[in-house]
């Protein structure tokens, strides 16, 4: 981040494996909106339809965890995300877990889409995903979410910074893991993203 002269504006995350590394990074704050087309280093446009969250204050680090309760309760808001994957390296096979967790953890940026409304009212552990271009289909299936649900993942990073005497900063947007791992859309063509029950976004990206 500070090679790239960014500052952070919010953050991937999911819940690690048992004995695995954690898996989060920070997101630069020039490369989080909502703006169509989004303009994506190329050649490929690849992305990730996820839930995130924004809290309304700040969550400072304190001597006991939060609860479920108290972090649901700091939440400002939920919204539909498309995350866009990429590297910033030249070679990325040669880049060691520490380069690739360095380069945002193959995030380029984060597509802001719409509130989710009453989202702790829906069933988020199982949606059916469908991603059409066109008369393309690139996705229609059941998918599950990899952190079991988005607010697991959610809390879970919570947490994760208060144990290690780290903020969660009010209004740094919080992305949760994919349902549809990676999907390789096309450029320059309207791509449509579904997640059942939380709604459908319509998103272009271009390369610049």
């Amino acid at each position: 981040m500070e090679v790239l002269g960014e500052t952070t504006g919010g953050w991937k995350c999911a819940v690690p494996k048992p004995g695995g590394l954690p898996i989060l990074s920070s997101i630069p704050a020039s490369k989080i909106n909502s703006n169509v087309p989004y303009v994506v280093p190329g050649p490929k446009g690849l992305i990730e339809p996820e839930v995130a969250f924004v809290p309304a204050h700040d969550m400072p680090p304190r001597a006991t965890p939060y609860t479920d309760e108290e972090i649901r309760a700091s939440i400002g808001s939920a919204h539909y995300v498309i995350e866009l994957l990429g590297s910033r390296y030249a070679n990325k096979p040669a880049a060691t877990p520490g380069e690739i967790l360095a380069d945002a953890f193959n995030n380029y940026g984060l597509w802001i889409g719409p509130k989710v409304e009453g989202i702790f009212e829906k069933k988020l552990d199982k949606l059916h995903v469908k991603i059409t271009s066109g008369d393309t289909v690139l996705m229609d299936e059941d998918r599950t979410h990899p952190s079991t649900d988005p607010f697991t993942a959610y809390a879970w990073f919570v947490n994760f910074l208060r144990g290690r005497g780290d903020t969660l900063k009010k209004g740094h947007i919080v992305t949760t893991g994919s349902y549809a791992g990676v999907v390789d859309a096309p450029i320059g063509k309207p791509v449509r993203v579904e997640l059942e029950g939380i709604g459908a976004v319509e998103i272009e990206l271009r390369i610049g």
